[in-house]
């Protein structure tokens, strides 16, 4: 590891601190949230493993793929302007991560990768980082995958990659602020922290960043009211950094048989 990775690191976490520790203390979804939370520590070094490691990793395996799916069948050949590229890159690539998220909920193999990243019991900027790194690699291939079957290059896509990374730190941080028809587009707090309720089955808000493929699919729902349901997962899981990275490698922590709805909740439309 380079001083200028860790020196990048250590910029970007004072620079999303700085934007989002004051917006947390305006607008709280859950005032009485602290900033020092319990286990922040974890959410940390989920952030450092990001930074320091596991990004370089997917962007090692996205830099192997893109040349194999580019010169593969799978590839398309289009004289649309690059403006017209981006924009379905950037659809395709949320309707592939919609369904993969909707996978990952339910088939046990994926759950057991993607169950880290909503054990968190507190939501904020900084768990937002809490991600298993199989889950994140293949979250990323997922999302670039429509961009290398059109040809997309991906300096063309720098800017929005930037905007939609921090845009995902937003829709977990303890913030929640009137953002009117653009969540449909974008995300907002209130619809992803429902996804993060605890319940024995995730059923809405599956889109991370593009809402308009829960409202396509049935699955968006806006909850109204202040935000006093629980977080997490209803089973047991370990805490610590490393025993976390560990757990899914161990045993299946669930079986997960398909989705269902709940009783108490609305599926097709914001309340």
């Amino acid at each position: 590891m380079s001083f200028s990775v860790l020196l990048s690191a250590l910029a970007s976490f004072a620079l999303l601190a700085a934007v989002f520790v004051p917006l947390e203390r305006l607008f709280p979804a859950r005032p009485g949230q602290k900033i020092l939370r319990r286990n922040v520590t974890v959410d940390v070094c989920f952030f450092a493993g990001q930074y320091l490691a596991w990004t370089s990793v997917a962007v090692w395996v996205l830099a192997r793929v893109e040349p194999l799916v580019r010169h593969s069948p799978l590839s398309a050949s289009t004289s649309l302007p690059l403006v017209i590229q981006v924009v379905l890159a950037v659809a395709g690539g949320d309707f592939v991560v919609y369904w993969f998220h909707r996978a990952c909920h339910a088939w046990g193999p994926l759950w057991r990768f993607h169950a880290v990243h909503h054990t968190a019991e507190e939501l904020d900027w900084v768990a937002a980082h809490r991600e298993h790194p199989v889950d994140g690699v293949i979250t990323q291939l997922c999302m670039n995958l429509p961009a290398f079957v059109l040809g997309v290059p991906m300096s063309a896509l720098a800017g929005i990659i930037v905007f939609r990374g921090i845009w995902a730190v937003f829709i977990h941080s303890n913030v929640r602020l009137p953002l009117g028809p653009l969540r449909f587009l974008f995300g907002a707090p209130e619809l992803h922290h429902w996804h993060h309720a605890r319940l024995e089955r995730t059923a809405h808000n599956f889109s991370n960043l593009g809402p308009w493929v829960d409202v396509l699919f049935g699955t968006y729902h806006r909850p109204l009211g202040e935000e006093n349901y629980p977080l997490g997962v209803p089973e047991s899981w370990p805490q610590g950094y490393l025993a976390q990275l560990a757990k899914p490698f161990r045993r299946d922590p669930r079986k997960v048989t398909g989705v269902r709805n709940h009783t108490n909740e609305s599926s097709s439309a914001a309340r």
